[in-house]
């Protein structure tokens, strides 16, 4: 019998585990035969010491095998997947499925409630009035066929396993492990059925990767961790120094992709769109990236990609047409004159949670209408007075604090 204290001193001692011993150790978690003590122990000499690929290769198979796994055969054609490491201001799920799905490559998501400084998908989803995210299988299957794109809250178990282990990742300063990082992402991806995967590696501030050199190892084990599967991956590493919008905040999320599709937004957010639905496209219909970019780029702006969006939220049962903030709103102004040299992501984003917009326990209630517009670009000049950013909250009198989130020199 294998010992777990054994499992722990072997990797605190930088030595390579078998597949056998990460089961045992991991299983006996999910089990609750392994305490969190000991886990916690465990996860800290991960950190130090790292993992080897097969280590790596073993533990997602862990995971996947941990709960259950989506089958996804019942829809024709190739199902392109796409995740983010999570950025400030990242809505742009809400606006490349469906500009993918106008271009008939089938988009089935799985999706997640945000824990931290602003929501996830689905809490944005949810901030429209009478949005369904829990479907059945046979509601799924059906949308599916009729419009080719779903997004979702995980209907079955899907790696149980990663979600325990993350929680208390998440409490023990062990979630910057690049190699459970990967594990984690690569897990879900497989067990959600995606034939494809497409990752946006967010670096910077206001992402748990803080260097380009993280982001590039990352980018290096998802891609292996594929190739491991049979599974494409094929990855954008982008800049969050800086919030990707001009909103943080849920319905103001919403928003903001919902003018994107109308074409009327341009920057960042719509260019980051299009790349990460281009490579989508790509994979899915098997055809180069610069005539999937032609496709899509059509299709915003024929007004195709809007139409899907309108479709997909009226099928699962939202009223976009009331979309709108119901919240009081403080600006924040310029006390000085200047260019504007930066706007701190982490900083906005911490400001976007003290609103409301985020949870710092799973189980806290959301304000859909929390969050913050950032009224100015990088690089403009700005007059003592301006308003920088409106705040929208239903807390009275807000304190925040300007230093540090916007430079101006």
């Amino acid at each position: 019998m294998i010992m777990i204290l054994d499992i722990i001193n072997k990797k605190a001692n930088k030595y390579e585990l078998t597949k056998e011993e990460l089961e045992t150790i991991f299983m006996g978690y999910l089990n609750n035969e392994v305490k969190d003590y000991q886990m916690s122990a465990f996860l800290m000499a991960i950190c130090i010491n790292d993992m080897s690929d097969s280590e790596v290769f073993a533990l997602t198979d862990i995971f996947i095998k941990s709960g259950d796994v989506l089958d996804l055969s019942f829809i024709d054609g190739i199902k392109v997947d796409k995740h983010s490491t999570g950025g400030v201001g990242d809505k742009t799920t809400l606006i490349i499925a469906p500009l993918v799905a106008s271009c008939n490559v089938p988009v089935i998501k799985m999706s997640g409630r945000g824990l931290g400084y602003t929501g996830g998908t689905i809490d944005k989803l949810e901030s429209i009035e009478g949005f369904r995210v829990v479907l059945t299988e046979d509601e799924i299957k059906n949308q599916a066929r009729d419009i080719g794109l779903v997004i979702t809250s995980q209907t079955k178990d899907l790696a149980p396993l990663d979600k325990k282990v993350y929680a208390l990742r998440d409490v023990t300063a062990t979630t910057n492990s690049i190699p459970l990082i990967a594990s984690s992402i690569m897990s879900k991806k497989i067990a959600g059925g995606a034939d494809k995967i497409v990752i946006d590696i967010k670096v910077g501030c206001g992402a748990l990767l803080k260097t380009m050199e993280e982001a590039k190892r990352l980018e290096s084990l998802l891609i292996k961790i594929g190739s491991y599967y049979q599974k494409e991956v094929r990855t954008i590493i982008s800049n969050m120094d800086r919030p990707l919008g001009h909103n943080i905040g849920n319905k103001l999320e919403v928003l903001e992709a919902f003018e994107v599709l109308k074409g009327n937004v341009k920057g960042e957010l719509l260019n980051l769109s299009l790349d990460l639905a281009s490579k989508m496209v790509s994979m899915g219909k098997e055809i180069s990236e610069r005539e999937a970019r032609d496709e899509v780029v059509e299709n915003l702006n024929n007004g195709k990609a809007l139409n899907k969006f309108l479709e997909f939220v009226r099928y699962q049962h939202g009223d976009i047409d009331n979309l709108k903030t119901d919240a009081k709103v403080y600006n924040i102004k310029a006390n000085k004159s200047g260019a504007l040299k930066d706007i701190n992501a982490l900083a906005i984003a911490k400001l976007s949670e003290s609103l409301g917009a985020g949870r710092k326990n799973k189980d806290d209630t959301i304000d859909y209408n929390a969050g913050v517009v950032i009224k100015k670009e990088i690089g403009d000049e700005i007059k003592e007075g301006d308003v920088l950013a409106s705040l929208y909250t239903n807390i009275d009198n807000p304190n925040f604090n300007l230093e540090g989130i916007f430079e101006i020199s």
